[in-house]
C-alpha cells in the first residue's frame, strides 16, 4: 500500500513542480498555508492528508523541500486532522457525531501550531526560511523523472523501515498480558491509552462493544472520544515526520497537552448524560 501510494504521489508532485503548475493547484488552499506559516507549494499536502492518510500526504511534501520547522508545524497539523472521512466514521460508530468530529479536529489542529511560532527555533535545528525556492536544476524532463523515481522509491524503503518496526512494537504491546485483560473490560483510561500509542481505530475498537452495551454515560464516550481525535497514534504518525527533521517531543507535548485541556473542559460544559 505504501509503494503503490508514496511512489506515485511522490513523482506526480515532482512533475507539477517541474512545469511550474503547482502554484496554480495550490493557490485554491494559499489562505491555510499562510495561517499555518508554511509556503503555498504544501497546499497540496494538507488536502492528501486531511482527506486520504498521512502517507498521501508526506508523498506530496517530500519533494518541496521543507525546513525542519516546517516539518514540524505540518506533522503538528496532520497529526490532529488527518483522515478526517475514516476516522471520523469510526467515531460516530462510539457515538461522537460526525459535525463534532470535523470542528473539532480542524479547530484544534489550527490552535496547535499557534505555539510554535513562539519557540526558539534552534529547537527545529534548521532555518525557519521554506527551501521550496531552492528548485534542482535537471537537464530534461527524463533526467527529473529518474531522479524522482529513485527518491521516491528511497523513502517508500524507509518509511516501510519504520513501520516494520512499529509493527513488531505494536504487536508486542498488544500480546501484554495487561492489555489483552482490559481490552475485554474497557476502562476509559485503558482506551485512552491504547489509542494513544496505538491509533484511533485501536482506541475507538476496544471501546465500542461497551459503547452499544450502554454501560458508558454520553458524557464518558464524548470525553474519551475528544481526547482520542486530538492525541492518538503518536509513535506511528509522529515518526513519520521525524524522518524529514520534524521535532519528535514538540509535536507530541503539544498533542498530549491539548487532548488533556481541551477534553477536560468538554466533559464539564458538555449537557449530555
Amino acid at each position: 500500500m505504501i509503494l503503490k501510494l508514496v511512489i506515485p504521489l511522490y513523482i506526480f508532485a515532482d512533475i507539477l513542480i517541474y512545469f511550474g503548475w503547482l502554484e496554480y493547484v495550490s493557490f485554491i488552499f494559499e489562505p491555510i498555508t499562510d495561517v499555518l506559516h508554511l509556503p503555498s507549494s504544501a497546499a497540496l499536502s494538507l488536502a492528501a492528508g486531511i482527506f486520504l492518510n498521512i502517507y498521501a500526504a508526506i508523498a506530496f511534501a517530500a519533494p518541496l523541500g521543507l525546513s525542519p520547522y516546517e516539518w514540524t508545524i505540518l506533522g503538528l497539523f496532520l497529526g490532529v486532522c488527518h483522515s478526517m472521512i475514516i476516522e471520523s466514521a469510526i467515531m460516530k460508530k462510539i457515538g461522537v457525531s460526525l459535525i463534532y468530529s470535523y470542528i473539532l479536529r480542524i479547530s484544534v489542529a489550527f490552535l496547535a501550531v499557534v505555539p510554535l511560532w513562539y519557540m526558539p527555533r534552534v529547537w527545529f535545528g534548521g532555518d525557519i526560511v521554506s527551501k521550496v525556492d531552492k528548485k534542482v536544476i535537471y537537464k530534461s524532463f527524463f533526467d527529473m523523472l529518474e531522479h524522482s523515481v529513485y527518491n521516491s522509491v528511497f523513502l517508500s524503503i524507509k518509511i516501510i523501515i519504520l513501520i516494520v518496526f512499529i509493527i513488531f512494537l505494536m504487536d508486542f504491546i498488544k500480546s501484554i498480558n495487561i492489555v489483552k485483560k482490559y481490552q475485554q473490560k474497557v476502562s476509559t483510561s485503558f482506551s485512552i491509552v491504547a489509542g494513544l500509542i496505538l491509533g484511533i481505530t485501536y482506541g475507538a475498537g476496544v471501546l465500542l462493544k461497551e459503547a452499544n452495551s450502554g454501560s458508558l454515560s454520553k458524557k464518558d464516550i464524548l470525553y474519551i472520544g475528544t481526547f482520542l481525535m486530538i492525541c492518538h497514534s503518536i509513535i506511528e504518525d509522529t515518526l513519520l515526520f521525524v524522518i524529514f527533521g520534524a521535532n519528535y517531543w514538540v509535536m507530541v507535548s503539544i498533542r498530549v497537552i491539548s487532548a488533556l485541556l481541551i477534553s477536560y473542559v468538554v466533559s464539564k460544559i458538555a449537557k449530555v448524560g
